[in-house]
């Protein structure tokens, strides 16, 4: 049992790092809001390494012009899932479920192993302009380090079963992590409906980075009022503003 959970505790640890980089890509030595002296606006200029915040071009995330969107034949995506151990961590910026072994994403562009989890509130996605009580950003990384991401929008309704141990025990301080009282298959949080919008954009955090492969799907799935308020009482708000499209190609399915 000690020699299992000391190899248990090494993976995770592992997945903490790649997490890190993934996502919510936290630099120890900057600190950096949603709102505020150090919000949004002036993350390009908080350290060299948060440039691409306000230069880039190919930003997340976006306002989707459901009528703009190019409808051509994309690959549907293959959801890959398996039921995994893990552990649910405050950063400091949001809730993210960093998972051992959650399976692998399969698109167009090759396959990607699903690293992590977390939300945002509102959602930071719109569609024609509206937003959603919250998104769940699903992350997901190639063997040549490509990020992919699959939004799942959250909108108000019946409990969230597929959710409910992790909202069940939110770690409360910045810094805090808790394992998974139950393992999760994440194939339980999606919809019925696959169909998607697909753009490349950008990490939501800093550093911003580019080139990430964005799949929202268009169907949301409910999120019970309760689960949304115990996400609020930490984190009332935790959504980058949307960015200019710069030309960039939007398609749908």
């Amino acid at each position: 049992m000690a020699l299992h959970l000391s190899i248990f505790k090494l993976a995770i640890g592992g997945l903490i790092a790649a997490a890190a980089l993934a996502a919510s890509a936290e630099d120890a030595h900057t600190h950096w809001d949603y709102r505020g002296k150090l919000g949004a606006k002036a993350w390009g200029d908080l350290e060299p390494g948060f440039a691409t915040c306000k230069l880039g071009k190919h930003q997340s995330p976006i306002d989707i012009k459901a009528r703009q969107a190019k409808k051509v034949a994309l690959t549907p995506i293959g959801f890959d899932y398996a039921e995994s151990g893990g552990e649910t961590v405050n950063t400091g910026h949001t809730i993210q479920v960093n998972l051992a072994n959650g399976g692998t994403l399969h698109l167009a562009q090759g396959d990607f192993k699903l690293v992590q989890f977390h939300f945002h509130t509102p959602s930071e996605e719109r569609i024609d302009g509206k937003a959603y009580p919250m998104v769940a950003h699903l992350v997901h990384k190639s063997d040549a380090g490509q990020l992919a991401v699959v939004a799942v929008l959250l909108k108000e309704g019946h409990e969230n079963a597929a959710l409910k141990s992790v909202f069940d025990a939110l770690p409360a301080k910045a810094g805090q992590a808790e394992p998974l009282k139950a393992a999760l298959n994440l194939s339980d949080l999606l919809p019925a409906g696959h169909d998607y919008y697909h753009f490349t954009g950008s990490l939501t955090t800093p550093p911003c980075s580019e080139d990430v492969s964005w799949q929202v799907l268009k169907q949301p799935v409910e999120i019970s009022r309760g689960q949304l308020a115990a996400f609020r009482k930490l984190y009332r708000m935790n959504a980058r503003p949307v960015q200019p499209l710069n030309g960039r190609v939007l398609e749908q399915s």
